[in-house]
C-alpha cells in the first residue's frame, strides 16, 4: 500500500477528532436494538481547520461567524492546533471569516447548517489568494470515514491523541480561560488599535471637518468579555490660522445586544475675521453628540433599523437639536430586497452597516468622528444645517452582480456652501471660515429636490469590482448673468441667494474598485459627470451602497513592509476629490470680479496609519 504523505495525515485526523469528540449535536438517545430511537437533533455546528500554504496549522487566527445579514453573531480564534469551532447553532445559512496577519482573509458564505449536521471547513491561508473547501458530515453518515479516513488512523498511531481532544480545544469561545478556571476575569481582550497621522485640505463644506495637519487614533476593546467599547479622538492644528482642533468619540456595545451608543464632542478655535464684533480672542465652537442605534426583526424577512441623535452645539449662542432616523428593510427572498428610509436633521452616520473586521470599525469610528454638524452664520446668528429627507430603494443581486434603484426627496434648510467672493461684497455676518481656503461658508437659504439613481455593480473575481449609475437630480443653478447687488452687505447676500434655483439635470458615473495581488495595494477610482456650470449637490443614500461623488475621485491604500522586526503593520492612503473642479457655479460680480459657489470643492489629502 502507498504510503500518505505526514501532512495530509495530520490534516485528516485532526478532523477525525472533531467527529468523534465534538458531534453535531447531543449522543442522548435510546441504545440501538429493539424499541429504541435515535435522539432529535435540533441544533447544528461549524469546526475548521486552518492552516498555511506549507501545510503547518495557524494558531491564533481570528475567526467571525456571520449570519445571512452579514451580521456578527460569534468571534473565535484557532488553537494551537489551527481548529475552531461554533458549536449548537440555529438551522439556517451562514458565513466564515478567517483572518490571519500577512496573510489574505479567507471567507466562506452560504455554509448551510441543518439539525443533526456539521459544516467542516478546510482553510488554506496565502499571501495570494486564500482557499477555502467545505465538507458536509452528518450522523452515522460517515462522511469523512473514507478509505483514507481509515488508513489514517491505522498507521498514524503515534498521534493518535487527537482522538482525545476536549470541547474547549475545538471550541474556543465556548471554553473556560486559565485564569476564569482560577477565579480570575480578563478586564480586556481583544484589543485593537490604530493610530494616523494625515495631513492636506479639508474634506468639504463646513467648518473643523479634518485638521489640515493632525493626528488621530482608535481603539478598540472588549470589556469583561461582554461589552465592547470603541474610543477615537483627532488632534491636529490649521496652517493657515495655527488654530487648535480636537475631539473624542466613545462607542458603547453590550455582547447579545443589537443597541449602540456614542457620545462626540469636538472643540475647535473660529478665527475673529469674519465675526462683526466678536471677543478679542479667537472664540470657541464646541459641539457635543449623543447618538443611540438599533433594529428591531419583526419578522425573519422584516428589519426596521431605527435612532437618534442629540446635537448641541455653543458658538456665540448655544443650539440644541435632535435628528431621528428609521429605515424599513422587506427581503423578498430570490425577488430581492425593498427598503423605506426616513431622517431629520444631521446624515445618520450610524446607520451605514458595521463591519464585521473590526480594524474596519476603527476606520468607520474615525469617519464619524471627522463628520460634525455643519453650520453657517446668517444676519449675526448661527445656523444648523438640517434636512429631512424620505427614501425609497431595491436591490436585487444575480451572482456576482447587484442592481440597486433608489428614489429620494429631500428638504434642505440652512444649505452651507464654499463661497469665493470679492473683499467686503458679503456682510461679515452671514460669512464663516473655510480653514482649507481663503474661501468662505455661505448659508444659501433652503432648497428642495427630488432625484433618482439606477446602479449596476459587476464584481469581477474578488479582487475588482466595476459599477455605473445614471440617475436624475435637482442641482442649483444660476438664473440670472447680471452683476451682484455692487452696493455690498445684506443687499448683496440676500440678491446672491436669490440668483439660484434647482432643476432637475441628468448625471452619469462610473466606479472601480481593485485590490492588487502581491503589493496589497486597494485602489478606488470614481467619475461623475452632469452639466457644466451647477451646483453639484451631495445626497446621503440610506438605501443603498453606492455613494455618487460630483467629479473625478481617486483613492488609494498601500500596506508598507514592516521595519526592525515591529509589530503591527504600516499602511498609506491618499485621497483626492473633485480633481477637475467640477460643480462649480459663477456669478458676475461688479468691477469685473466673480462670485464662485460650490458644495463640493477640489481636495488632495494623504496620511499614514498604524495598525496594532
Amino acid at each position: 500500500m502507498q504510503r500518505r504523505q505526514p501532512q495530509f495525515a495530520a490534516v485528516f485526523l485532526a478532523f477525525s477528532g472533531v467527529l468523534c469528540v465534538c458531534p453535531p449535536a447531543a449522543r442522548a438517545g435510546s441504545p440501538s436494538g429493539s424499541g429504541a430511537q435515535s435522539a432529535i437533533h435540533t441544533g447544528g455546528s461549524i469546526a475548521g481547520f486552518v492552516k498555511d500554504s506549507s501545510g503547518l496549522p495557524r494558531s491564533g487566527a481570528a475567526v467571525l461567524l456571520l449570519d445571512k445579514y452579514e451580521r456578527v453573531l460569534e468571534r473565535g480564534v484557532t488553537n494551537a492546533r489551527g481548529i475552531f469551532g461554533f458549536p449548537d447553532l440555529t438551522p439556517g445559512s451562514y458565513s466564515i471569516r478567517v483572518s490571519l496577519a500577512s496573510f489574505v482573509p479567507a471567507l466562506k458564505h452560504r455554509i448551510a447548517v441543518q439539525p443533526g449536521m456539521q459544516s467542516l471547513l478546510f482553510i488554506n491561508m496565502a499571501s495570494v489568494i486564500s482557499s477555502v473547501e467545505l465538507v458536509y458530515a452528518a450522523p452515522g453518515q460517515g462522511a469523512l470515514m473514507s478509505d483514507d479516513w481509515k488508513w489514517t488512523l491505522k498507521s498514524s498511531t503515534a498521534t493518535r491523541p487527537v482522538l482525545r481532544l476536549r470541547d474547549e480545544d475545538l471550541f474556543p469561545e465556548a471554553a473556560d480561560s486559565p485564569e476564569e478556571r482560577r477565579g480570575e476575569t480578563s478586564i480586556f481582550s481583544d484589543t485593537l488599535g490604530m493610530i494616523r497621522i494625515s495631513a492636506g485640505d479639508s474634506e468639504g463644506p463646513g467648518i473643523g471637518a479634518t485638521p489640515d495637519l493632525g493626528t488621530a487614533f482608535a481603539l478598540a476593546t472588549s470589556l469583561y468579555r461582554s461589552n465592547r467599547v470603541q474610543l477615537s479622538g483627532k488632534f491636529g492644528y490649521m496652517p493657515r490660522t495655527g488654530l487648535p482642533e480636537g475631539g473624542f468619540r466613545t462607542t458603547f456595545s453590550r455582547a447579545g445586544s443589537t443597541r449602540q451608543v456614542s457620545v462626540t464632542m469636538r472643540q475647535l478655535y473660529v478665527p475673529n475675521r469674519t465675526l462683526p464684533a466678536g471677543p478679542p480672542d479667537s472664540p470657541a465652537l464646541r459641539t457635543m453628540t449623543v447618538a443611540m442605534s438599533d433594529h428591531i426583526d419583526i419578522l425573519d424577512n422584516i428589519r426596521i433599523e431605527y435612532g437618534a441623535s442629540l446635537d448641541s452645539i455653543s458658538f456665540l449662542d448655544r443650539l440644541t437639536y435632535s435628528s431621528p432616523y428609521a429605515r424599513l428593510t422587506y427581503r423578498l427572498g430570490s425577488l430581492g430586497v425593498l427598503q423605506l428610509a426616513y431622517s431629520s436633521g444631521v446624515p445618520p452616520v450610524d446607520l451605514l452597516a458595521r463591519d464585521p473586521e473590526a480594524e474596519k470599525q476603527l476606520h468607520q469610528d474615525l469617519n464619524a468622528l471627522s463628520t460634525m454638524p455643519v453650520i453657517s452664520m446668517r444676519g449675526g446668528q448661527v445656523r444648523m444645517e438640517r434636512t429631512e429627507n424620505m427614501e425609497i430603494g431595491y436591490q436585487k443581486r444575480a451572482g456576482s452582480r447587484t442592481v440597486s434603484l433608489s428614489a429620494f426627496h429631500e428638504s434642505v434648510s440652512n444649505p452651507a456652501l464654499t463661497v469665493s467672493a470679492p473683499g467686503g461684497l458679503l456682510p461679515a455676518s452671514d460669512l464663516m471660515p473655510d480653514f482649507s481656503s481663503s474661501s468662505s461658508i455661505f448659508n444659501l437659504g433652503s432648497y428642495r429636490r427630488s432625484g433618482y439613481a439606477v446602479s449596476l455593480v459587476q464584481a469581477l473575481g474578488d479582487r475588482f469590482e466595476a459599477g455605473i449609475s445614471y440617475g436624475n437630480a435637482g442641482v442649483l443653478e444660476v438664473n440670472s448673468d447680471t452683476p451682484v447687488n455692487g452696493q455690498g452687505g445684506e443687499a448683496a447676500a440676500l440678491d446672491l441667494r436669490s440668483r439660484f434655483r434647482t432643476s432637475n439635470h441628468q448625471w452619469a458615473s462610473a466606479r472601480i474598485s481593485a485590490s492588487l495581488p502581491g503589493s496589497g495595494t486597494e485602489l478606488t477610482a470614481s467619475y461623475e459627470w452632469t452639466d457644466p456650470g451647477v451646483v453639484l449637490l451631495s445626497h446621503y443614500y440610506m438605501t443603498q451602497g453606492a455613494f455618487p461623488q460630483p467629479g473625478c475621485n481617486i483613492r488609494i491604500r498601500q500596506p508598507l513592509p514592516q521595519m526592525f522586526g515591529m509589530p503591527g503593520r504600516l499602511e498609506a492612503t491618499a485621497e483626492l476629490q473633485n480633481l477637475l473642479a467640477q460643480g462649480y457655479a459663477s456669478v458676475p460680480a461688479s468691477g469685473g470680479h466673480r462670485v464662485v459657489v460650490t458644495q463640493v470643492p477640489r481636495a488632495i489629502r494623504g496620511g499614514l496609519s498604524f495598525v496594532f
